[in-house]
């Protein structure tokens, strides 16, 4: 995506004195990252997924205590116990942890899946409110990201309130 935002500002550069004075080529940019985080798509998106995997999280949470419980309850208790209560409790702490382990691998997994699809639909909502501004305002490049930014050129609050307007 750099190398390509390079191409295309190492063209503009390249047009011709008397084309630019001519015509002045109008650039925006917009952070992508801010309006994933900021616009009001994203944030009810956010709330959703957190909806969403509430109750996932607060059994893995569960699940995580009584792992530390067994592990600390061993810890104390092994000089006492008896080899095969010790070997029982090992057994039983092992089988909880690798359950713990499979379920925290599927909820990562799920987690991620959820987001990304959250995200593309953010995304493709930002595109089509970038694309709106770019034609209303004439403007002949948009970038996304760029190493820096000067405001006058930065159109992402724009984008972040067309989208918010339902554009």
């Amino acid at each position: 995506m750099k190398k390509l935002s390079f191409l295309v500002i190492a063209g503009l550069l390249a047009l011709p004195a008397h084309h630019t004075a001519a015509a002045e080529t109008k650039i925006g940019v917009v952070n992508t990252e801010r309006v994933l985080r900021d616009a009001a798509p994203a944030v009810r998106a956010q709330k959703k997924i957190e909806k969403e995997f509430e109750k996932r999280d607060q059994e893995m949470q569960r699940l995580a205590k009584q792992l530390q419980a067994l592990q600390e309850a061993l810890e104390k208790n092994a000089v006492t116990m008896s080899e095969s209560e010790k070997r029982n409790k090992e057994r039983e702490f092992s089988d909880l942890n690798r359950d713990f382990q499979r379920k925290q691998r599927e909820f990562r997994e799920d987690l991620n899946q959820r987001r990304n699809e959250e995200l593309a639909s953010v995304l493709e909502r930002a595109n089509k409110a970038i694309k709106s501004i770019a034609e209303a305002e004439k403007f002949d490049v948009i970038l996304q990201e760029a190493a820096y930014v000067a405001p006058r050129v930065d159109i992402t609050d724009k984008v972040i309130k067309a989208m918010a307007d339902g554009k």
